[in-house]
Parts: C-alpha cells; sequence; structure tokens
C-alpha cells in the first residue's frame, strides 16, 4: 500500500479482504517518496503505484482521494493533503487536517447550506513494476458543516455532513464509514478485479511449474 497514512492502511485492509500479505510504505524506509503533481486523482494514484512498484518490486496499490467543494470550483481537490501548507517533517497528521478543515470552514463563512454541496472522491491503482494492472473510484456525497462534529475518522470527515444519516463522516463508527465511503466504494469496485488477478498469476505460476 504507497501510504504511510495510518488511517488510509487501517481502512484498506479492512475493506480488501484478500488472502495476502499487506506491506505499507513504513516497511520501506529507503524508498524515496513519489511527488504526486498530477492534475487528477487519478493521474497521481497511477504514477504513485508504478513508481512504488518499481522501486519495491511489489505490487503496489495506490490512492489518492480527498474532498470536492463545489462552491470552491473543486478545491482542496488534488491539494487535499496539503491545502493549508505542507506538513512539516515530524508534525503530528492531526495537526495539518485541524488547519485544513480550518481553511475550507473560513472560505466558506456565509456560503448558504444549499450551496455547500461537496463530494470525498477516491481513485485507486493497483499495478506492478512494469504497468498499471486495475483502476477504479469511489465517491461519497455530503455537505460541509459549519463547524467540525465528531473524533473518529480523519482528515476532513469530521466536517463533511451526510445528510442521510444526519451525521458528519467522523460520527460514524468504522463499519458505517466503510459501508458508504468513498475508499470503501472504490474497494467494492476494485476486489473482483483483484481477485481475477491474483487468480489468474496463482494459475499461471502453478502451470509453469
Amino acid at each position: 500500500m504507497a501510504t504511510t497514512n495510518p488511517g488510509k492502511v487501517r481502512e484498506l485492509r479492512a475493506l480488501l479482504e484478500a488472502d495476502v500479505e499487506w506491506r505499507s510504505l513504513g516497511d520501506f524506509p529507503g524508498v524515496g517518496e513519489v511527488v504526486e503533481d498530477g492534475a487528477t486523482f487519478a493521474a497521481n494514484a497511477r504514477k504513485k503505484a508504478v513508481e512504488y512498484a518499481k522501486a519495491t518490486g511489489l505490487w503496489t496499490l495506490a490512492d489518492d482521494s480527498g474532498l470536492v467543494v463545489d462552491a470552491l470550483d473543486g478545491a482542496p481537490g488534488v491539494q487535499s493533503a496539503r491545502f493549508s501548507g505542507e506538513r512539516p517533517e515530524g508534525e503530528d497528521r492531526s495537526l495539518i487536517d485541524h488547519r485544513n478543515m480550518a481553511k475550507v470552514l473560513q472560505l466558506l463563512q456565509g456560503v448558504s447550506r444549499e450551496r455547500r454541496t461537496a463530494r470525498f472522491v477516491c481513485c485507486l491503482c493497483l499495478a506492478g513494476p512494469e504497468k498499471v494492472l486495475v483502476e477504479t473510484q469511489g465517491t461519497l456525497e455530503g455537505l460541509i458543516a459549519e463547524q467540525p462534529v465528531g473524533t473518529s475518522g480523519f482528515g476532513y470527515d469530521p466536517i463533511v455532513f451526510v445528510a442521510e444519516l444526519g451525521k458528519t463522516v467522523a460520527q460514524l463508527t468504522a463499519e458505517q464509514k466503510n459501508g458508504i465511503s468513498h475508499r470503501g466504494n472504490a474497494i467494492r469496485n476494485l476486489r473482483p478485479l483483484m481477485a481475477a488477478l491474483l487468480k489468474t498469476t496463482i494459475d499461471s505460476g502453478s502451470a509453469n511449474r
């Protein structure tokens, strides 16, 4: 998994339900960071998956995800993790999360509820050292709350209100969140494709013995 974010690692492991051993970037301290300079979530996910697969020699699952706010012309978008600036080395991730949320709320001051529409978007890419193997996408629609509510989840979860449930994403249990989240939806699209890839690889290996 091409991430050092422990929240993402937990969600991905819980959702993938694959009989494989998952490793994160934390297991490869010598691998340099891939610069996420793509114009879209899909481009960033693809670049990370391919480059980290080349660096580790392993199939690599990468995601790029973030918050798209309609009243902000799609921002934070691909800059979601760095919307309020780069995270200083060694700083707790929750601090940058709070600054990012505060910036979104400040920019939306005075914006009416009906215009606070937003969505989480997640693009997933599974790649080997040679090529992209599978790509999928998932979304979660919501509204930007007036203030952060809830203590679960991570990132922008406390300010994304899901009207159908009457709660922010940060007020949901892990099971509830995984059932509706952008990442969960992308992974549900990925699972059968990845299972077919694994079966083909195993069958091919058996045939070549």
